[in-house]
C-alpha cells in the first residue's frame, strides 16, 4: 500500500450529529494540531465524551494507518461543541477521522461547511452502522445542511426525510474520495409513500381464529375508539392469538405517524435497516419479567422503553399478574398522558407513549376458574389474592373487560368463513373517520380517537337521553363503579355508536358499553 505523508494544517472543522431521547442536535467537531512532536501518543477528546467517544482515538487512528496515511504522534486535541453536553456513542468516528486529515492537509477543501458526517470506523477503515439516523437527517434538514453522510446501512432510513441529500458510504476511503473530487457516490432516493404502501403486509388475519365473536366484537370497538382492552380467559382459549391480529384491523400508517415510529424505533436500535421505515403499526410483547425502567425506558442516557417502542401500535402485556406490581404502576403516566417523562441529574427526557394497551390473563392461579369443562382448584382467597395483583387504579384506565371462554369443538370446526381482517378494518377505518371529523370541528381539540377524549369533550360529545341515563345511573350503582369507570363507559359507548353510524348515542350503545366492564363487579365487587 502507497503510504501518504500529510502535512500540518493545525485546524479542522467538521459537523456531525447527537442524538438525545428522540431528537438530534448539530455538533461541531474541532480538531488542533500542535505541530510538536511527540514520542508518545497525545490524542484528547474535550466535550463530555462518554467512553465509546473517548476510545475512538485508538480506532481512528488504526483505521487512518489501515487506509494508507500516517499521522505523526503529535499533541491532537478534539473539541465536541458545544462543550456542556454530554456526548455519546460511536457515530463521531468518522468526523473525527476526516477532521485530523484535514488538519494535516489530507483534504483539498479547508472547510465542509454544507456536510455532515455520522458513522462507527472499523479498524480496516470501514463504516459500520450506527443509532438515530432518521432524527439526525431531520436536524440537517432543519439547519439547512445539504449533504448528509451516513453509513450504508443507515442511508435508506436517513432517506425518507426529504430536502437533504443522503450519500451512503462504505469505507473512510470512499468518504475521502468524494470530499476531494466530489465524485464516486450518488445520493440515495427513496420513495417513502410506495415504500409506505408496500409494506402494510400481514402474516396474520383474523379470518384463522375460529368462534370467540364476542371477543372479536370487543377488539373491533377498542381498535375503533383506540381503547384499552383486557382479555380474561382459561389458557388455550385464543387470547394471545387474539391480540396478535390487533394490527391488522388498526388504520393503516400515516406518513406522518411512520416517520415518528421509526425516530423511537431508530434511536432504540432496533430499526430493520433493511427496511428503512416502520411501515406497520407496532406490536410489543415484553415477557413478564421486565423491569420498570425496560417497560418505560431509562437508563444512564435514557433509551426508549417497550412503551415507547409500542408508540402509534399495541402494547401486549400476557399473563398481566405475572408482571411485578411496580413495573404496572409504572405505566399509569403513559396511559393517561401519552408521553414518558425521564428524569436524571444531567437531562430530562421525554419520550411518546401514545399506544394501545391489549393484556392478557387467566381468571385464576390455575386458569380454569368459571371454566364449562375443567375443574378449579383455587380457593376463593387464593383467586382475591391472584386478581389483586392489578390495582383498581390501573384496571379503571382499561376501557374494555371482555371474557374469552374455551372455543368448543363445534366452532373449531365449522365450515363456516370467519371475517378477515380486511373486512374488519374497513368498518374501524370509518368509524376512525367519523371521529376525525367530529373532533376537527371541535377548537382546539388535538385528538384523534374516542379513547382521547377529555371530560370536556365527552360532556360535548356524549350527549345522554333519558333512557341512557337511567340505564347507566344504575349500572353505576349496582357494580360500584368509579368515576373514571363512568368515563369509560361513556367513550365505549361513543364508539359503539360510530360503529353503527349513529351521531346520538342510545341505549343499546350504552348497555353494550356496561357490558365491557362487568369484570369488575365479578372480581373486585
Amino acid at each position: 500500500m502507497t503510504r501518504t505523508r500529510v502535512s500540518t494544517l493545525m485546524l479542522y472543522k467538521t459537523l456531525s450529529a447527537a442524538v438525545y431521547g428522540i431528537d438530534a442536535s448539530i455538533i461541531e467537531v474541532e480538531v488542533d494540531i500542535s505541530g510538536i512532536k511527540t514520542s508518545e501518543d497525545h490524542f484528547h477528546t474535550v466535550g463530555l465524551p462518554d467512553a465509546a467517544v473517548r476510545e475512538s482515538r485508538d480506532r481512528v487512528r488504526a483505521a487512518l494507518k489501515n487506509c494508507g496515511y500516517d499521522i505523526p504522534l503529535t499533541h491532537i486535541t478534539i473539541n465536541l461543541a458545544p462543550a456542556d453536553i454530554r456526548k455519546e456513542g460511536s457515530g463521531f468516528d468518522l468526523p473525527m477521522a476526516l477532521g485530523i486529515l484535514g488538519a494535516y492537509g489530507g483534504l483539498n477543501k479547508k472547510e465542509l461547511p454544507d456536510c455532515l458526517f455520522v458513522g462507527e470506523l472499523s479498524l480496516d477503515g470501514g463504516i459500520r452502522g450506527v443509532r438515530g439516523a432518521l432524527p439526525i437527517a431531520i436536524e440537517a434538514r432543519g439547519k439547512k445542511i445539504s449533504k448528509l453522510i451516513v453509513p450504508e446501512l443507515n442511508a435508506k432510513e436517513a432517506a425518507m426525510v426529504g430536502g437533504v441529500s443522503v450519500y451512503p458510504v462504505k469505507s473512510l476511503l470512499d468518504v475521502i474520495r468524494f470530499v476531494n473530487t466530489g465524485n464516486g457516490i450518488q445520493p440515495l432516493n427513496v420513495d417513502s409513500e410506495i415504500l409506505l404502501s408496500e409494506s402494510q403486509q400481514f402474516s396474520v388475519d383474523f379470518k384463522d381464529v375460529r368462534g370467540q365473536q364476542t371477543a372479536k366484537r370487543a377488539l373491533e370497538v377498542a381498535c375503533a375508539g383506540g381503547h384499552n382492552i383486557l382479555m380474561i380467559g382459561p389458557p388455550g382459549s385464543g387470547k394471545t392469538m387474539l391480540a396478535k391480529r390487533m394490527p391488522t384491523i388498526l388504520p393503516p400508517f400515516t406518513f406522518e405517524e411512520a416517520l415518528e415510529t421509526t425516530k423511537i424505533h431508530s434511536v432504540a436500535g432496533v430499526l430493520d435497516a433493511g427496511a428503512g421505515l416502520v411501515g406497520v403499526r407496532p406490536f410489543r410483547s415484553p415477557h413478564h419479567t421486565i423491569s420498570d425502567a425496560g417497560l418505560i425506558g431509562g437508563g444512564a442516557v435514557p433509551r426508549p422503553g417497550e412503551v415507547s417502542l409500542a408508540h402509534n401500535g399495541v402494547l401486549f402485556l400476557d399473563e398481566l399478574p405475572e408482571f411485578p406490581r411496580n413495573v404496572l404502576e409504572v405505566m399509569r403516566q403513559p396511559l393517561e398522558d401519552g408521553t414518558v417523562c425521564i428524569a436524571r441529574a444531567s437531562m430530562s427526557l421525554t419520550f411518546p407513549s401514545r399506544f394501545m394497551l391489549a393484556a392478557a390473563m387467566n381468571p385464576c392461579p390455575c386458569g380454569y376458574f368459571n371454566d364449562r369443562s375443567r375443574e378449579c382448584h383455587c380457593t376463593p382467597p387464593i383467586i382475591q389474592r391472584y386478581m389483586s395483583k392489578i390495582s383498581g387504579p390501573l384496571l379503571d384506565r382499561i376501557d374494555i373487560h371482555i371474557d374469552v371462554p374455551a372455543v368448543n369443538y363445534k366452532e373449531m370446526r365449522s365450515g363456516s368463513e370467519p371475517e378477515s381482517s380486511a373486512t374488519i378494518r374497513e368498518r374501524v377505518m370509518r368509524a376512525r373517520d367519523s371521529q376525525l371529523k367530529r373532533f376537527s370541528e371541535s377548537p382546539n381539540a388535538k385528538i384523534y380517537c374516542n379513547a382521547q377524549m377529555a371530560p370536556r369533550h365527552i360532556r360535548t360529545f356524549c350527549e345522554l337521553s333519558a333512557d341512557c341515563e337511567r340505564l347507566l345511573e344504575r349500572a353505576m350503582a349496582q357494580q360500584g363503579l368509579t368515576a373514571r369507570a363512568h368515563d369509560r363507559i361513556l367513550k365505549v359507548a361513543r364508539t359503539i355508536a360510530d360503529l353503527d353510524g349513529s351521531p346520538a348515542l342510545e341505549p343499546k350503545h350504552i348497555a353494550e358499553a356496561i357490558q365491557y366492564r362487568t369484570l369488575d363487579r365479578t372480581f373486585w365487587a
